[in-house]
C-alpha cells in the first residue's frame, strides 16, 4: 500500500520510521532506527534520495493538484519578490541604483523601480538640504521627541534656545602676531554631486569639519589679532569657505560648501578683562591722536596761509619800491637831459615847479603895497624870483 512505502521509503522497502522520529521530509536523518546520521546506525542517503524524498513529500502535502498548488505559490512568491523594488525618492533626494554593490545610475524624485535585493539597492542621500557643522561649540539637543534628530552623517541638528557648549580645543588658535584667540564658526554644506559623496569618503561631515578647520587655523595664522577682531571677519569667512573647498574638490567628495559663518571672535575667557583694559586704553591713545592731528590740521595751514600773505605783501612792497625807484631815476635822468639841452628854460620850469609845490601847501599871505617898507627881507617883487631860485629854491613867496 501506498502508506506502507510512503515518500520517505523511496530509496527500497523498509519500516517505517516511529511515530516518535518525526515525519520530515529528510527521514531519520536527524537519528533513530529509520537510518543514521552518526556511525553505527547505517549509511547516509545520498543527494538524488534527499530530492527525491523532498518532492514526494510537496506532493503528498499538495495531494493531486500539488504541481499547481507549487507553481502558484511559486509565482506568488516570485510576484511579491519583484514588487519589493518599488520605491519613492522625495523632493530634496536622489536616487542612487547599485548593483551587488556597484553604482549603476541616478533616478530623479518620484515612483522608480529598482531590481529587487539582492540584486539591486538603493541610497537616497537628500542633495537639497542645507547641512550645518559647528567648530569649537556645540548646540545642546533640544528637549522632546527630536532630542536625538542627527543629520545624515552623524552630526546633531542644532537645537533651539539652548546655550551651546564650548570646545576649547577646537576654538583656541593663534594669530599671525602671536596672539590667542577664540573663535566659533559655522560651516554650511550641501551634496553637489550624490556619487562621489557615497563613494569617495568614508565620512563627508567629518571631512568636511576637518577641511573647515585646518584652513581657519591658516587663514588665522596670517592674520592679526585686530583685524580679525574687527573688520576683518568677512575677509576670514570668504578666504576660509575658498580654501575648504579646494581641498574637497581635490578630495572628489561632492560636497558644496555654501556658507562659513563666525559666531564668536573673541580673546581667551581668562584674559578677556584684560585685553577689554588695553582696547579701551588704545581708543583712548586713538582718540587723543585723531584730536591732535585735527588741531594741527587746523592751525598749520593756516599758519602757511598767514605766511604766504607776508610773503606777498613784502614781495609786492618790494617790486612797487623797485618800480618807484626805478621811475624816480628815469625821471630825474629826464629832467637831467632837458637840462643840458635849455638850462635857463629848465631853471625857470624848476622855479615854478618846486614854487607851485610849495604854495600848495602854504596859507596864503595878502600883503598891501603900504607895507612893502615894513617887511624888507620877504623880497616879494618879480625882479627877486630870478637870483633866489637858484640860492635855495624857497626863497620867496608870491
Amino acid at each position: 500500500m501506498a502508506s506502507d512505502n510512503g515518500p520517505w521509503n523511496i530509496g527500497g522497502p523498509g519500516p517505517r520510521p516511529p511515530a516518535g522520529n518525526g515525519g520530515g521530509p529528510w527521514g531519520g536523518l536527524g537519528g533513530g532506527q529509520g537510518g543514521g546520521g552518526r556511525p553505527g546506525q547505517g549509511p547516509l542517503p545520498d543527494l538524488d534520495q534527499l530530492v527525491l524524498r523532498f518532492v514526494a513529500w510537496l506532493r503528498r502535502l499538495g495531494g493531486d493538484g500539488g504541481g499547481r498548488g507549487l507553481a502558484l505559490l511559486g509565482i506568488a512568491a516570485v510576484s511579491l519578490w519583484l514588487l519589493t523594488g518599488f520605491y519613492r525618492v522625495q523632493p530634496d533626494e536622489l536616487g542612487v541604483v547599485l548593483r551587488f554593490g556597484a553604482y549603476v545610475r541616478t533616478t530623479p524624485p518620484g515612483l522608480n523601480y529598482h531590481l529587487p535585493w539582492p540584486v539591486e539597492e538603493v541610497l537616497l542621500p537628500a542633495v537639497t538640504r542645507i547641512n550645518r557643522i559647528e567648530i569649537g561649540f556645540r548646540t545642546a539637543p533640544a528637549e522632546g521627541p527630536e532630542q536625538n534628530a542627527r543629520t545624515p552623517d552623524g552630526e546633531t541638528e542644532p537645537a533651539r534656545g539652548q546655550p551651546p557648549r564650548e570646545l576649547s580645543e577646537e576654538s583656541l588658535m593663534l594669530t599671525g602676531d602671536e596672539n590667542i584667540i577664540d573663535i566659533n564658526f559655522a560651516v554650511f554644506w550641501r551634496i553637489r554631486d550624490a556619487v562621489p559623496y557615497l563613494f569617495n569618503t568614508r565620512n563627508p561631515g567629518y571631512t568636511v569639519k576637518s577641511a573647515a578647520e585646518s584652513v581657519m587655523r591658516e587663514v588665522i595664522g596670517r592674520t592679526p589679532i585686530q583685524s580679525a577682531l574687527t573688520q576683518g571677519r568677512a575677509s576670514i569667512e570668504q578666504a576660509v569657505l575658498t580654501g575648504a573647498q579646494a581641498i574637497l574638490d581635490q578630495y572628489g567628495a561632492g560636497v558644496e560648501i555654501t556658507q562659513v559663518q563666525l559666531q564668536k571672535v573673541d580673546p581667551p575667557a581668562e584674559v578677556i578683562e584684560s585685553f577689554r583694559d588695553v582696547q579701551r586704553a588704545n581708543t583712548d591713545a586713538d582718540r587723543a591722536r585723531n584730536e591732535a592731528q585735527a588741531y594741527a590740521n587746523d592751525i598749520v595751514p593756516r599758519a602757511r596761509g598767514d605766511a604766504a600773505g607776508i610773503l606777498g605783501a613784502a614781495q609786492g612792497d618790494r617790486q612797487a619800491t623797485i618800480a618807484r625807484a626805478t621811475g624816480e631815476a628815469q625821471r630825474f635822468l629826464s629832467v637831467y637831459a632837458a637840462y643840458t639841452r635849455a638850462k635857463d628854460v629848465t631853471l625857470r620850469r624848476l622855479y615854478i615847479e618846486t614854487m607851485q609845490e610849495i604854495l600848495q601847501h602854504t596859507p596864503t599871505v595878502v600883503v598891501d603895497d603900504r607895507l612893502r617898507s615894513i617887511l624888507p627881507t620877504l623880497r616879494l617883487g618879480p625882479e627877486a624870483a630870478p637870483s633866489a631860485a637858484p640860492a635855495t629854491g624857497k626863497g620867496g613867496r608870491q
